[in-house]
């Protein structure tokens, strides 16, 4: 077991390799990109990547204050599924009401490799190849897509 400081240590020299190791990817718009921060460019829209004992994953959540903002949101995310997991891969999961966070429902898609485990040396490669090949494929999606978001989050 791993005490606080040791798990900070871990957690720090994993994201700063990945981002080092994906700082020369551009996106798909041929801009520099912040992978580890990925920019929506819509308010209360996050795309995160985790890496934990139960797996690693790439999370694509919708939280917005306003419930009717999240449900027209989520509905607009059910139709591009097809067109999104053609380029992603098939989502582990579909929440529309995953979870609460910060007192704000949260819907979420994810996709995820539960085989995984963050705490073991040997999977430190898997992890970062997993997530590298997901957010690049994601990113492809997302910038043919996300002026769809962008415009029914005004």
């Amino acid at each position: 077991m791993l005490s606080k400081e040791e798990r900070k240590e871990r957690n720090t020299r994993f994201w700063t390799a990945f981002k080092k190791e994906m700082n020369s990817i551009k996106s798909s718009n041929g801009r520099a990109i912040n992978w580890i921060n990925y920019p929506s460019d819509v308010k209360d829209v996050y795309i995160r990547l985790e890496a934990d004992s139960e797996g690693a994953r790439l999370c694509f959540d919708i939280q917005p204050k306003d419930d009717g903002i999240r449900s027209i949101l989520w509905e607009q995310m059910t139709e591009l599924k097809r067109v999104m997991e053609d380029e992603v891969g098939e989502a582990s999961g579909w929440n529309e009401e995953d979870r609460y966070f910060n007192g704000r429902q949260v819907s979420r898609i994810y996709w995820e490799d539960a085989s995984l485990n963050f705490f073991k040396n040997e999977d430190l490669d898997k992890i970062t190849a997993y997530l590298k090949e997901k957010i690049i494929a994601f990113d492809t999606f997302y910038q043919e897509y996300k002026d769809i978001l962008v415009a029914l989050a005004e």
